[in-house]
């Protein structure tokens, strides 16, 4: 696939986010996970539209990655082995809002081994598409506005619910598990994109689901939000959970330690360690093997980082890091 010269856009999206202001820092606290040993184990070719946007982890310890620019979703091992499972249907004259390309964006992965991802084209395709694990074509299970941008992605089990964030109309769209009609969810300024310089257009972005709430970062606005899921379904109010996390894209949560995250911050070329209270530190840098992060994934004592290499153009990869608890005193 020729190089997407507009594609870098999806990642300037972010670039502006960093005006917006400075990592907090604060002392370490006593028993809070600690970040080491980062090692890459896969390398990209961005050339090809190689350019790893999100993560969902396999049983086995392999992740499935999407390919943004490829419009693919790859498998890749722990020892970095890279395998291709689906690649979305080309679209022509796609009319995307930011990027003007077709692009394959967030990814969940279900027990039995369904993926869903969201696709932004600016046509009818938009909308979220489910990967059988039996390998048939990928299917387009919801619609949803071509004028949007949906970008992360994750799928409530329990609920039978996935949950996408629109990136451009600064929103949260819920769609059943088997598909069909999307309900807009949640909205409010909080997920929406900026609108004077050096705002990049781009709002809500990542998205988890943990302890009963949507989590969603606004990579504008430089914020973690939470919103609770009410007993009936619907959305609580919106609550900024940590600020000045500039450049943030998608995130994700460390096991045992309630609330913590680790948040990739694309232009930065940085992962940040996000503390209940707010707080954050760097925990990882481009000199660990960065290359504008875009997601990140944990599992036990491993973190799982992509870097789509969008402003640098060079070394999209995978890196995995040793997550562990800091040592006392």
């Amino acid at each position: 696939m020729p190089r997407l010269p507009r594609l870098p856009r999806l990642a300037g999206t972010a670039a502006a986010a960093l005006a917006l202001g400075l990592l907090a820092t604060a002392p370490a606290a006593g028993g809070e996970p600690a970040v080491s040993a980062p090692r890459v184990v896969a390398h990209f070719d961005f050339a090809e539209g190689q350019t790893p946007e999100n993560i969902a982890l396999e049983p086995d310890g392999s992740a499935d990655l999407t390919f943004a620019g490829a419009r693919q979703v790859a498998n890749v091992t722990r020892e970095g082995r890279t395998r291709i499972l689906a690649t979305l249907p080309a679209v022509a004259n796609p009319s995307t809002p930011v990027v003007g390309a077709a692009v394959v964006l967030g990814i969940a992965r279900a027990e039995d081994g369904t993926l869903y991802v969201t696709y932004a084209t600016g046509t009818a395709k938009t909308g979220i598409w489910r990967i059988a694990p039996d390998g048939s074509a990928p299917r387009q299970i919801a619609k949803l506005p071509p004028k949007g941008f949906p970008n992360g992605l994750a799928l409530d089990e329990r609920r039978g619910v996935l949950y996408a964030a629109d990136s451009v109309l600064g929103a949260v769209w819920r769609v059943p598990r088997a598909g069909g009609e999307p309900t807009l969810w949640a909205t409010g300024a909080e997920l929406e994109p900026g609108t004077a310089p050096p705002a990049s257009g781009i709002g809500a972005n990542g998205l988890r689901v943990h302890h009963d709430a949507v989590w969603v970062s606004n990579s504008d606005a430089a914020t973690l939000l939470r919103i609770p899921v009410r007993e009936n379904g619907s959305a609580g109010a919106i609550r900024t959970r940590a600020s000045g996390l500039a450049g943030i894209d998608d995130f994700g949560f460390v096991e045992r330690h309630r609330d913590t995250v680790l948040a990739a911050l694309l232009v930065g070329n940085r992962i940040a360690l996000v503390r209940p209270d707010g707080t954050h530190k760097i925990v990882l840098t481009r000199q660990d093997g960065l290359s504008n992060p875009t997601s990140v994934a944990v599992r036990g004592r491993t973190a799982y980082v992509t870097s789509a290499a969008y402003f640098t153009g060079q070394d999209p990869n995978l890196l995995l890091a040793r997550v562990h608890q800091r040592d006392r005193g």
